[in-house]
């Protein structure tokens, strides 16, 4: 019994050792980061990059949020996460009901070509998408960009929640419909709430990749008042480039935001995705 307990012993502490070694390695760059941001591009250059600041510059916060305009990029992120997540959620689910649960020949046709979409990349469609948009008039506005945002997001969307909305007993759908129930109706109250943990892991995606995506709203926008902020964060690797305390800066204000949306929403991240795998 003795042995036994030593070896569980040992082989916890390996696990939390390991378990340290990787949060260190997560840890440590971001903390580098902040630490870097603090720095004069001078002190950047001649100093040890892996030293602390010998003096706290903290100008490079107020003056890069306002070279940068991160106001309006950040707004603009918002806009274009918020509506991006909230319509890819929506329309993806009820397709996904349709090919599901309402029968129709046209539903092997129509399936199919979403799950093309997954396969494509965002580079083979980046010039034919450009000049539909811009042949259409919606270049260099706000629709141009949500458009293709939620095009890109539907097929993985459609295809996770068909695959989920399966799962569902056919039985409760046609109880509902006997009841006089619309599809309209069982789609708001029996599968939406039942789907819930795969609407999270999709927002979860989605969120994540529209804050931070920059190919397609750097090619489909000109305006500085319609950019987001990852383009925001580009330009300080641009023509401002010899600046690395602002470089710096700008990183940081662009990674803040993902790490207050993980603490505020952890909980529910986690349990959406555990839930939503054990579901699938």
């Amino acid at each position: 019994m003795a042995d036994i307990k030593n070896k569980n012993y040992a082989a916890s502490a390996f696990i939390y050792l390991l378990m340290g070694v990787f949060i260190v390695l997560a840890i440590y760059p971001l903390f580098w980061l902040l630490m870097q941001s603090f720095k004069t591009t001078e002190e950047y250059i001649l100093s040890s990059k892996l030293a602390l600041p010998k003096r706290w510059f903290f100008d490079n916060y107020p003056q890069t949020w306002v070279r940068g305009n991160f106001a309006q990029l950040i707004f603009n992120s918002f806009i274009y996460t918020v509506v991006t997540t909230g319509a890819v959620i929506m329309l993806g689910f009820m397709l996904g009901f349709a090919f599901a649960k309402i029968p129709s020949k046209l539903t092997p046709v129509l399936f199919g070509s979403f799950i093309i979409g997954i396969l494509l990349t965002l580079q083979s469609i980046l010039i034919p998408l450009f000049l539909m948009i811009r042949s259409v008039g919606l270049y260099n506005t706000r629709l141009g960009v949500l458009i293709p945002y939620i095009g890109v997001g539907l097929p993985m969307c459609v295809y996770l929640s068909t695959e989920f909305i399966k799962s569902i007993p056919t039985a409760l759908i046609e109880s509902a419909r006997i009841d006089g129930a619309k599809y309209l109706r069982i789609f708001w109250s029996i599968v939406l709430p039942m789907a819930a943990p795969v609407a999270v892991t999709v927002a979860i995606l989605q969120i994540t990749g529209t804050w931070n995506e920059f190919m397609l709203i750097n090619v489909l926008v000109s305006s500085d008042a319609l950019k987001s902020l990852p383009v925001g964060i580009n330009r300080f690797s641009g023509a401002m480039s010899i600046d690395y305390g602002k470089q710096f800066t700008a990183l940081v204000i662009g990674v803040i935001p993902m790490i207050i949306f993980y603490l505020a929403f952890r909980k529910q991240i986690t349990h959406g995705v555990s839930a939503g795998a054990v579901k699938g």
